[in-house]
């Protein structure tokens, strides 16, 4: 049964295959060609099937690992289950999904949180960066934040692309969250200039961390027309 409900959905995964979508999505570095839209419709039809998922997670396929993490059980992996997956999952949306809709909702988070972090990999580095920096907004008790500015300033610069991201996304969480780290948070993001000119569209938040720090928190103080 399971065989079988295996074939019929990686044949209508490549039914919903889309040559220009796949064009798009590889020069971001993802490798699937199906509407995400699609791609969610069919995982509402075939909702929580956790053998299913690990069947698709196991072929290696970018599409059919996102639908994987659509209706998988998140709290029904081994911690070692999701440390072999992050280090499976080599595109960008694959990471992304299997950290928010899977790792997150794990109970073994924070360990995955802590071994991750200093980690060699710079993309499963960044997974430990970007739980941290949820951490921050959500549950801060107990993380040492001038500790992690510390990492962040004398390692930030020089760190690849992705987890230079995380870390920033951590540098600014600190700053829109934390008052009594908020001048220090921007005085790195300025000394630093990470991200200063990344291309920003009409209407977004700039990354470059003072932006988005001030930004984030006029609107909390209601002073800017966003926030009304």
């Amino acid at each position: 049964m399971a065989e079988t409900a295996l074939t019929e959905v990686m044949a209508e995964l490549a039914a919903l295959e889309d040559p220009k979508a796949r064009a798009v999505n590889e020069r971001h570095g993802d490798d699937h060609g199906v509407n995400l839209g699609k791609l969610r419709a069919l995982a509402k039809r075939l909702k929580t099937q956790q053998d299913l998922a690990r069947r698709l997670w196991e072929t290696g396929d970018g599409a059919a690992r996102l639908l994987a993490l659509l209706i998988c059980r998140p709290k029904a992996f081994e911690r070692g289950e999701l440390d072999a997956m992050m280090r499976e999952a080599r595109t960008p949306k694959v990471q992304d999904w299997l950290l928010s809709y899977v790792v997150k909702k794990s109970p073994h988070a924070e360990e995955l949180r802590l071994a991750w972090s200093g980690d060699p990999d710079p993309a499963v580095a960044a997974a430990g960066w970007a739980l941290t920096a949820d951490r921050v907004v959500k549950k801060p008790e107990g993380l040492d934040l001038t500790a992690l500015l510390d990492v962040i300033e004398a390692e930030m610069k020089d760190a690849p692309d992705r987890l230079q991201w995380a870390m920033n996304t951590c540098l600014a969480q600190i700053g829109i969250e934390h008052p009594e780290h908020r001048a220090r948070a921007i005085g790195i993001g300025e000394r630093l200039g990470v991200l200063k000119d990344y291309p920003t569209s009409p209407g977004c938040t700039s990354p470059y961390a003072p932006v988005w720090i001030g930004e984030m928190v006029r609107r909390q103080d209601g002073t800017s027309p966003a926030a009304r």
